[in-house]
């Protein structure tokens, strides 16, 4: 076919068309025999389980230049297997390849399921050297092609990262303790951690300024002066009360605030501050209610 139409598709299995009209006139012309294009789309455009019938054989050996079928056979012997053992040796090819895959895949997911491992850190205050037990200490935990996991501590001041990666990055917050990004190399056979954390020495100074007596208001002032910058901006957070609203103060309203004995700001608790340049320009804090 390629010698009487050179542009052909080499592949007689992409043929269509005037492509098998072509072909049919070849047959017809070259050899005096003819396929119905329903015989072309049932034997070359689809995997069919037996050969055709012996006349169309030797129609089709008859112009491949053999004088019948059994020509053909015999003078290609060395290269054409019997169709059901050529199956069989390629359905064993795909098969094997596929059996490999399969049971590597079902080894890598053992082998994943058996290296997830569960770590505990403990965070230590290092100052006092005990368990930081605080109840708003979270650690924001950062792993490689993962989402962020936000985990709480327990009551022993303690997370626990399920993982089988080789490494954890972690960010930790807790009240009156500085914000601190944690990197750990994990290791298998060392699965508990302790962790130190420093205290956030201005915080706790806010918190006992206002619940001690002002004696020295004046010197308070300063002190406190001294701890924000100018442009700071300090959030009050609702008590949990339905419909209560934050309040927002700039550095002198809340240090006129806190050092005001009448305002009420006796038992503040400090969610969270920021720093720029060792002074805090971000506070958050909340008042505390008799029952807590």
């Amino acid at each position: 076919m390629m010698r009487s139409y050179p542009g052909i598709d080499p592949d007689i299995s992409n043929w269509k068309g005037q492509e098998i009209t072509d072909f049919q006139e070849e047959l017809i012309k070259k050899v005096n025999g003819q396929l119905s294009e329903k015989w072309f789309y049932t034997h070359m455009k689809a995997e069919c389980e037996s050969l055709p019938r012996i006349d169309v054989l030797n129609i089709l050996s008859q112009y491949a230049g053999y004088s019948n079928w059994q020509d053909f056979k015999y003078r290609n012997m060395n290269h054409v297997l019997p169709a059901g053992k050529s199956r069989k040796k390629m359905n064993l090819l795909i098969r094997i390849p596929v059996l490999f895959l399969a049971v590597l895949t079902l080894l890598y997911i053992i082998l994943k399921m058996i290296n997830i491992q569960n770590y505990q850190f403990t965070f230590i205050d290092s100052d006092t050297g005990v368990p930081v037990t605080d109840n708003n200490l979270r650690a924001e935990v950062l792993m490689e092609n993962e989402s962020p996991r936000s985990l709480k501590s327990d009551e022993k001041g303690s997370i626990t990262v399920r993982t089988n990666k080789s490494e954890v990055n972690m960010i930790v917050k807790a009240s009156y303790y500085l914000t601190d990004t944690v990197e750990r190399v994990l290791r298998k056979f060392k699965r508990n951690e302790q962790i130190t954390i420093k205290p956030d020495y201005s915080a706790l100074m806010i918190s006992y300024f206002s619940k001690s007596d002002v004696n020295s208001w004046e010197k308070r002032r300063e002190q406190l002066d001294g701890l924000f910058s100018e442009g700071a901006i300090i959030y009050q957070f609702p008590e949990n009360r339905a419909g209560s609203a934050m309040a927002i103060y700039n550095k002198w309203e809340f240090i006129d605030k806190i050092t005001m004995p009448s305002s009420g700001m006796r038992q503040i608790e400090i969610l969270d501050n920021r720093y720029l340049d060792g002074k805090i320009v971000i506070l958050r804090f909340r008042i505390k209610n008799e029952k807590e």
